[in-house]
């Protein structure tokens, strides 16, 4: 099954930092972009001119209930039940362990998938203290399936040798936060999933992360990548808001904003 552009969108939150190495509070993060995304002191429009109040493509079903011992088998369930029904996902973190079952599932509907990902990190690891699930190791867990046939990440400026070695093993493209590239001149395919970790962006842009990494990229540049996608993507993540280390609500409105945009670009 591959799932079509002009398919309805569900905003799912999966409330899980389970997997996160240094500082728990992401699983708090959806119901902070929530509040950010319906704050009166904005609107629900996308830069492309839609209009999220008033369209009826998309809906937030809420957060899911990860209170079963495999968060992983429910998330990825749950996700598939949504694209089994005709839905594209959206999905709002929870640390970045959340995006393995998310992909997961879209993988098995969609088999040449390519994965852009926007990050500080390479989340690469074999494993991280001991935990082969970390939120620092998904996307060897995806590419050691087979879950993608691209992975292309921007902003990334924290490689140590053994994730430069997982790298070359897993024949990532790699692009800094000084060499962003054009999304055009990559020959993307349509089958296309999102990954924005929130800590590419500078600190000055997202305070609120449990690992910022400084000399990032602007919120801007962020936007703009999103809006310059060949195609929308065909599911997406958002991950890696701490709420508890935000400023003033900075970081939950930046991840409001970029929902607004991904949803627009989907429904654009």
């Amino acid at each position: 099954m591959t799932i079509c552009s002009s398919c309805p969108i569900v905003v799912v939150g999966v409330p899980s930092d389970a997997n996160s190495s240094f500082l728990r509070g992401p699983a708090a993060a959806p119901g902070h972009i929530r509040k950010a995304l319906h704050s009166p002191s904005t609107n629900l429009c996308a830069e492309n001119g839609i209009d999220l109040a008033a369209r009826r493509e998309w809906k937030d079903a809420g957060d899911l209930p990860l209170a079963e011992v495999d968060e992983r088998e429910v998330i990825e369930r749950a996700v598939g039940r949504h694209l089994d029904e005709g839905r594209r996902v959206v999905a709002l973190g929870g640390d970045h362990a959340v995006t393995y079952p998310i992909v997961r599932a879209v993988a098995a509907r969609n088999p040449e998938l390519t994965i852009l990902h926007l990050d500080a990190h390479p989340d690469l690891y074999d494993e991280l203290d001991g935990n082969r699930f970390s939120h620092a190791c998904p996307f060897a867990r995806i590419m050691e399936e087979n879950l993608a046939v691209r992975l292309i990440q921007i902003g990334v400026r924290n490689l140590n040798p053994h994730q430069r070695e997982q790298v070359d093993r897993f024949g990532v493209e790699i692009h800094g936060p000084t060499d962003l590239p054009n999304l055009a001149d990559l020959g993307i395919a349509p089958s296309v999933y999102l990954s924005v970790d929130l800590d590419v962006l500078d600190p000055a842009h997202a305070p609120g992360l449990s690992h910022p990494e400084p000399g990032g990229l602007t919120t801007r540049e962020v936007i703009t990548l999103i809006q310059k996608m060949p195609f929308p993507p065909i599911a997406a993540d958002i991950v890696e808001l701490n709420p508890e280390r935000d400023v003033n609500g900075l970081t939950a409105m930046v991840a409001a904003k970029l929902l607004k945009e991904i949803l627009g670009r989907m429904l654009g």
